[in-house]
């Protein structure tokens, strides 16, 4: 099967092997001025929780050169609820108002065995984002990863070189460079607008904890064990993992410092990139840290760190002051100031900032309606894309920084080339090596 012709003839075969009937839409097809299935993207989903049937899923459906074909999930439920949404989104097209072809996995190793599967949208908690990555890319898939990356800075490494190595399609799913207050910031900075720029400042809300939660039998329809894949061994409660039978609720894992590490990473993920792209450094780090911080108490099952207030000092001079507060960036020159307050708020200084264009010798940061959009047209020019795997290891790269200084208590100085703390063999100790536990250490 040639790359992108699962449609046509060869829906009804596809189908027939999936064990589900294929009814095909005829703007499926390419009927009604629809994307021809020659063009089309055939999207498989690893990970269908809050995150992916609210926002991911739906983000693709909207995309005309998109098709989504299958969904994976540790959770039976989870899984059903997103095949529901597809097919129910695919049978409004039908000329019969009905749709059976998205296919089913529990084990995401059959999604990527796929071979009319072009590319993936992994939606996992954080701790399999890049085992999953690793093997999609090796099985030839371009991916779109759910920020933030990685678990350690080595992980980080390892994803950015395959990524080059492959040659494949990387994008870091982040929907902020296509916030239009965001980008106008970046590019007003980029364009010197507020003269050199000296501070950025990002705060994030802080994170929730909870203390000792009671061992619970596993329920019927999660595979407990894959969920916990790579990560350590520990005894399952419902606050561990996710809400059962419910895709709303924020899942405990998001507070655990096994599978993640909090808004310093998660929120961070979208707030530091734009600052990072504002200071032209997505592509490196800082070159000193220090920061403070709060944990909860010991023992808590959510142990992830709730407060924190790091400094990051950039080479070209350039502070990057991080902490938790309302979700703001603020960007800091000579000659005035940007802020932008989530989602859309933004204030400078001048106020005729507001009203400025770039012209013809003015820098022009690219724009795309949305990450989808970005992840979609890179897949098809097989070019750059807007927050490549690098700019995305880089910046999770300023959360595991930030743990290590707020442990270390004290200034920290980095070698963003190298990737090792500056004549601190204590600091170079605490850099975490991959640590996937068996049979995952082998993707």
């Amino acid at each position: 099967m040639t790359r992108r012709s699962f449609l046509g003839s060869a829906a009804l075969a596809a189908g027939a092997a999936w064990g589900a009937p294929q009814i095909v839409p005829s703007s499926v097809l390419g009927a009604d001025g629809q994307t021809a299935p020659s063009n089309r993207i055939a999207v498989g989903f690893i990970g269908t929780g809050r995150q992916c049937i609210y926002a991911n899923i739906p983000g693709f459906l909207r995309e005309p050169d998109a098709q989504a074909v299958a969904v994976c999930d540790v959770d039976a439920w989870r899984m059903d609820l997103a095949r529901k949404t597809i097919e129910s989104h695919y049978a409004k097209k039908a000329p019969g108002g009905a749709y059976k072809g998205c296919a089913t996995f529990r084990d995401w190793r059959e999604l990527l065995a796929r071979k009319d599967i072009d590319a993936v949208m992994i939606s996992t908690p954080d701790h399999w984002h890049v085992p999953m990555a690793v093997a999609a890319l090796k099985a030839g898939k371009d991916v779109a990863c759910e920020k933030p990356l990685t678990r350690s800075i080595a992980e980080g490494r390892l994803l950015s070189d395959l990524v080059k190595k492959t040659g494949r399609v990387f994008r870091t799913d982040s929907e902020f460079r296509s916030n239009k207050s965001c980008h106008r910031a970046a590019q007003l900075v980029r364009n010197g607008k507020i003269g050199k720029l000296q501070k950025i400042i990002t705060m994030t809300p802080k994170d929730s904890t909870i203390g000792p939660q009671p061992e619970m039998p596993v329920p019927e329809g999660l595979d407990y064990e894959m969920w916990l894949g790579p990560a350590p061994q520990k005894p399952y409660t419902e606050k561990r993992v996710h809400p059962r039978n419910e895709a709303k609720g924020r899942p405990g894992w998001l507070c655990i410092s096994d599978y993640a590490d909090g808004m310093l990473a998660n929120w961070g993920a979208h707030l530091n990139d734009i600052a990072m792209w504002a200071n032209n450094t997505e592509h490196t780090g800082p070159v000193e840290i220090e920061g403070t911080g709060k944990f909860p108490p010991a023992g808590n099952l959510w142990d992830i760190i709730q407060e924190f207030d790091v400094t990051f000092r950039y080479a070209n001079g350039v502070v990057l002051q991080c902490k938790t507060d309302k979700p703001i960036m603020r960007f800091e020159g000579t000659e005035g100031w940007i802020e932008v307050k989530y989602p859309t708020e933004i204030n400078c200084q001048p106020e005729s900032l507001l009203g400025w264009k770039p012209g013809p010798n003015d820098l022009e940061l690219p724009f795309k309606t949305s990450e989808k959009r970005d992840f979609l047209d890179g897949v098809k020019s097989r070019g750059p894309v807007l927050y490549d795997c690098e700019a995305g290891h880089r910046n999770n790269s300023l959360a595991h920084l930030s743990l290590i200084a707020i442990a270390l208590g004290r200034k920290l100085k980095w070698d963003p080339e190298k990737e090792r703390f500056i004549g601190d063999d204590a600091a170079n100790a605490r850099l975490k090596p991959i640590q996937w536990r068996a049979p995952w250490d082998k993707v």
